[in-house]
């Protein structure tokens, strides 16, 4: 066991966790974050994923002793329910969210591939999120708020 310390949605918290213990773990238990959800443990659904160092990370594997330096961003970490982020709203104005499960996943593995490729094509967008898995079926939804926010990841 050992002091960690995190950069998790702008602010910094220390830890105190086995360095092997899954970032997911210290997101959920410690820091009482309930954006990323454990599915698979594998990194295979992508219930679990946060941006890190803007990239999309399965946080189910990611041991929180590599991640010290990195600044993490959780779906709550986006907006606020008063001020959402520009594709937390796209969802509300598509209604795209069902049981919220895979929300994270795909909000946040959206949010990092087009702030890294705005000009994506759809079926780039697409082949981006095949990762991440949805129990409700409301893929078409989704993919219209993504649309939605790559619209004015264009602009």
């Amino acid at each position: 066991m050992g002091a960690i310390s995190l950069k998790v949605n702008g602010g910094v918290h220390v830890v105190d966790v086995d360095p092997e213990t899954p970032l997911l773990y210290v997101l959920s238990d410690e820091l009482h974050l309930r954006g990323p959800k454990f599915g698979c443990g594998l990194g295979q659904c992508g219930a679990c994923t946060v941006i890190m160092n803007g990239g999309a990370v399965r946080s189910c594997v990611t041991p929180v002793g590599g991640v010290k330096h990195a600044e993490i961003v959780t779906l709550e970490g986006l907006g606020t329910p008063e001020k959402p982020h520009a594709i937390q709203q796209a969802f509300i104005d598509q209604e795209a969210a069902q049981c919220g499960f895979c929300l994270s996943g795909v909000i946040l593995s959206a949010k990092a591939f087009l702030d890294r490729n705005p000009k994506a094509t759809d079926d780039e967008i697409r082949q981006a999120l095949a990762g991440v898995l949805c129990r409700c079926f409301v893929h078409a939804r989704m993919f219209k708020a993504i649309q939605q926010y790559a619209k004015t990841r264009r602009a």
